[in-house]
């Protein structure tokens, strides 16, 4: 939201920049049509490239992160919300209601993660086991068991094997949960922190 607003101030600006530029120089610098037109034009892409990137140095000098990390962040960051994607389709071929509430579950965690981080990209760094392991072996689990539950006929193999991915996703949720944790942990202690300097104030 916050990215799109900032292109919308920044376009709005450089359109701006360009009519006042393009009308000062054929009204009153006498400049023909086509090369008012031209330094309008390029008046409007100098103002709208200068706030991009202003924009970005802000953002980057924010969040304490270089060009080249945030760049590496931002592409694992995509590659996760695809995963998620999948996700979330394997997810809710659920035929039990108790399954489709721990998927449920399961995905409303892997999202949370998910949003934190793109929020405080930094935070890429507390949950990279999350991004490398966790959430691969989730995907990988998921949409096998989505698979091998919608045969309409089920051996006594394959029940079994259904059986143990759903003990072994209910042990990764427990995993995410713990992922989610990690990549709270500033939040957590300040609030801890706020908590007991209320207690200690109650004291007083």
């Amino acid at each position: 939201m916050q990215r799109f607003l900032h292109f919308l101030i920044w376009s709005l600006t450089s359109s701006a920049t360009f009519v006042f530029i393009g009308i000062l120089s054929f009204f009153g610098l006498n400049q023909s049509l086509f090369l008012s037109f031209v330094y309008g034009l390029a008046s409007g892409v100098v103002v709208y490239t200068a706030g991009i990137w202003n924009t970005r140095r802000l953002f980057l000098k924010k969040h304490a992160l270089t060009g080249r990390e945030y760049a590496y962040i931002k592409k694992n960051l995509e590659e996760a919300r695809l995963k998620i994607i999948r996700l979330r389709k394997a997810l809710f071929q659920a035929k039990s209601i108790q399954t489709f509430k721990q998927n449920a579950e399961m995905l409303r965690l892997v999202r949370r993660i998910y949003i934190l981080t793109k929020k405080k990209p930094k935070r890429f760094y507390q949950a990279e086991r999350f991004f490398y392991q966790t959430l691969d072996s989730v995907v990988e689990l998921t949409e096998k068991y989505a698979f091998l539950s919608s045969h309409p006929k089920k051996s006594k193999e394959l029940s079994m094997s259904l059986s143990e991915a759903r003990i072994t996703l209910a042990e990764l949720t427990k995993r995410v949960e713990e992922d989610l944790t990690q990549v709270m942990g500033d939040e957590i202690d300040d609030l801890q922190f706020e908590l007991d300097a209320a207690k200690h104030s109650l004291k007083k």
